[in-house]
């Protein structure tokens, strides 16, 4: 069987809004590389959307999973529940920004995730409206779609999309757009659309995800945070991408040191197994009553074993810290590309280990290049590599790399990616 013949029979059977950047399929994976069916060797600079930051089929996350399974696979925490769920909510708690009191709860995506700070934020508030950002992204449901700042492709053909959301800028100092000037349209939605004693909630990612991975200044945070203590409206941090160690601390909200009422977690929570948690403010997270959260498959035992796993390797092999040397490669390499091509890369950021380049069309940063951006992610593979593309305007390219990534096959990753970049300019 080969890539082709298996494409052929994926766009038969499944429906084509499920889409895959490669028609590259999958054999095996271990730790940083791939190999497909064909043979093929891949550095994946994407790790599924940052989910394996603990590598590939991770030993301790394996063998955890197997023995887990031999035990028993399912009987929903709901019900019957088990000791891996209290455990890994009580580490959760232990490790999630700021001192108060927590609580957590168990689902299974991030998007469900977001919708369940949702229900909790208005149950906690008695509000109903909740307040995002342009160039945000909270997921694929109907809700957490409104919640997106971004129409293509997540949004369009899709709505009508629920009532009382609202959208403001995003603060991108590169683009124009200040502290100041996000703060004073949060300001103007108060006087035009919606009283601030009607919102429930704020939502932020504190670093942006496919809006292109700009940082939220510490400002911004800060002043999000007191705009939500004077009007008693419930802070959200939007951790699914930044969380577990990928941005060079176990949650970014660390930098700003300002505690969400409310965090979302998942993708690299439990290296690959699907499982989501809300962990927030035991006032706040106890607002719903019981049976009011929570899902069939919510807090799956496997997920949460392997969840367990993930969180001693994140310890035990010092990967926070790790992150930050990736990083500070991938910054070195990428800036020396930058400055070999100041016309067509207008920036290089990373926090961490979520790093990425902008691109632009002849050195004017208002023209994004979406065009490149497509050529580089649809020639990757020739390349031996696994990219992936955000952006508002798709004109950025992003590396979550595993952190637990060698530097050897980091740098034989970055030098594939200059010889295709080259390539194309």
């Amino acid at each position: 069987m080969n890539n082709t013949d298996l494409q052929n029979r994926k766009v038969k059977v499944i429906a084509r809004g499920q889409g895959n950047v490669y028609p590259v399929y999958v054999e095996r994976a271990k730790n940083a590389e791939i190999w497909d069916v064909e043979g093929n060797r891949y550095i994946d600079f994407g790790t599924g959307i940052a989910v394996c930051n603990t590598g590939h089929s991770h030993p301790k996350v394996i063998d955890a999973v197997k023995n887990q399974i031999d035990k028993f696979s399912h009987t929903c925490v709901m019900v019957n529940p088990y000791e891996s769920a209290v455990e890994l909510a009580e580490k959760l708690i232990e490790i999630a920004p700021g001192g108060s009191d927590k609580k957590a709860i168990f689902v299974t995506t991030g998007a469900e995730a977001v919708e369940n700070c949702v229900k909790i934020a208005r149950a906690h508030t008695g509000r109903r409206g909740v307040i995002a950002f342009n160039g945000g992204f909270h997921g694929r449901t109907n809700l957490t779609m409104a919640l997106t700042g971004k129409i293509t492709p997540y949004k369009h053909l899709f709505g009508p999309f629920p009532g009382d959301i609202f959208h403001a800028p995003f603060p991108i100092e590169s683009h124009g757009i200040s502290v100041n000037d996000s703060l004073k349209a949060i300001a103007n939605l108060f006087k035009v659309d919606i009283s601030p004693t009607d919102v429930a909630a704020i939502i932020v990612e504190p670093v942006q995800g496919e809006g292109g991975f700009y940082s939220a200044p510490t400002e911004f945070l800060v002043a999000l945070r007191k705009l939500c203590d004077e009007h008693g409206i419930v802070l959200i941090a939007d951790e699914i991408q930044t969380g577990f160690g990928r941005t060079g601390k176990m949650f970014n909200m660390e930098y700003s040191n300002v505690e969400p009422d409310l965090i979302t977690m998942a993708k690299g929570i439990a290296g690959g197994f699907p499982i989501s948690a809300v962990v927030g403010k035991s006032e706040i997270m106890d607002a719903p009553l019981p049976g009011g959260l929570g899902g069939t498959y919510g807090g799956s035992p496997v997920a949460c074993t392997a969840a367990l796993a993930v969180l001693e390797v994140i310890e035990e092999e010092n990967l926070v810290q790790r992150s930050n040397e990736i990083g500070a490669i991938f910054n070195e390499k990428l800036t020396l590309l930058k400055n070999q091509h100041p016309e067509l890369i207008s920036d290089v950021r990373n926090k961490g280990a979520m790093i990425a380049i902008e691109l632009m069309t002849d050195g004017d940063i208002e023209q994004p290049n979406s065009a490149l951006t497509q050529a580089i992610i649809a020639n990757a593979a020739k390349y031996g590599l696994v990219l992936l593309a955000c952006g508002f305007y798709g004109n950025v390219i992003r590396f979550l790399p595993a952190l637990t990534a060698s530097n050897e096959i980091v740098e034989e990753g970055l030098e594939q990616f200059t010889k295709l970049f080259k390539s194309l300019c």
